[in-house]
């Protein structure tokens, strides 16, 4: 009778509402003991999923999808400035080339590890001729705190090896040429444009923007293609390079995954999460 009570009450609070919540708890506070702890468990495991489900789907307004109470972008832009008026990629690096090897590097690492790891790696390799020239043992040896060094091992030889074929030893400058180097993606590539070569071309998706974005209700989307699109679409292009920075800013120092700095976040006033953070 617990169980068939604490799935009737779980219906109840999915619709994950504070009273919802409490009509839950009264219809299981009679039971006792253990049936009654794994009947609060029932309910508070389906409550979270509902909550998690209702975060995803866009609101709907006249029949039509809207993405709900959105932090205004204007408000946003200027909110980020405030807060980080400088902006810089965090990725140490001295010309085009590092700063590509550098990239393909942070994919499933920390900035930190990186850049503790490229100094010695651009003191034996410098330059395109010389990093193709190196042997993937030599490679990995250096990298393998990175994570996943065989497959980066591989991408960065193979960019290497065709900047100094077919580029004539000088990283690329465009958005389809960079696009042929192994390895290099949109996300490394509008890194490497817009900080090397000061190219908004493109805006650096990363798991703090798309966390970000989602959050300050600026797109439903998680494909990081689509959220790119949508945020072209609707900054100005000479702020994209700038407004990842920032956005990145805000992930790691205050908006993190798992533990948002709600109660101290000058955006949580406007923040459609912060409530739910």
């Amino acid at each position: 009778m617990i169980e068939e009570r604490s799935l009737s009450s779980a219906e109840t609070a999915s619709r994950a509402t504070r009273s919802g919540v409490i009509k839950a708890r009264r219809r299981i506070g009679k039971a006792t003991g253990k049936a009654k702890r794994t009947a609060v468990r029932a309910v508070r495991k389906v409550v979270r999923k509902v909550a998690r489900k209702a975060a995803k789907k866009p609101a709907t307004t006249s029949g039509k999808k809207t993405l709900g109470p959105a932090i205004p972008l204007p408000v946003l832009r200027e909110r980020l400035l405030g807060l980080y008026p400088v902006d810089y990629c965090e990725l140490k690096h001295a010309n085009a080339f590092e700063l590509l090897v550098a990239t393909i590097l942070s994919a499933q690492c920390t900035d930190e590890r990186v850049n503790k790891t490229t100094p010695e790696l651009f003191r034996r390799f410098p330059t395109p001729e010389a990093m193709a020239a190196a042997t993937p043992d030599e490679i990995e040896a250096l990298i393998k705190s990175t994570g996943f060094f065989r497959n980066k091992t591989k991408s960065i030889l193979g960019a290497a090896r065709r900047i100094v074929t077919e580029f004539g030893g000088r990283v690329p400058d465009t958005m389809e040429e960079i696009l042929t180097l192994p390895g290099v993606a949109r996300k490394t590539a509008s890194v490497v444009l817009g900080n090397a070569f000061g190219k908004n071309e493109g805006i650096a998706v990363d798991t703090h923007v798309i966390r970000l974005t989602q959050r300050w209700g600026l797109t439903r989307e998680t494909d990081p293609k689509k959220i790119e699109q949508e945020l072209m679409s609707s900054l100005p292009r000479d702020e994209w390079t700038s407004f990842s920075h920032r956005t990145i800013f805000h992930g790691r120092r205050v908006c993190d995954a798992k533990k948002p700095a709600c109660p101290t976040c000058t955006l949580a006033d406007l923040c459609p999460s912060a409530a739910t953070g």
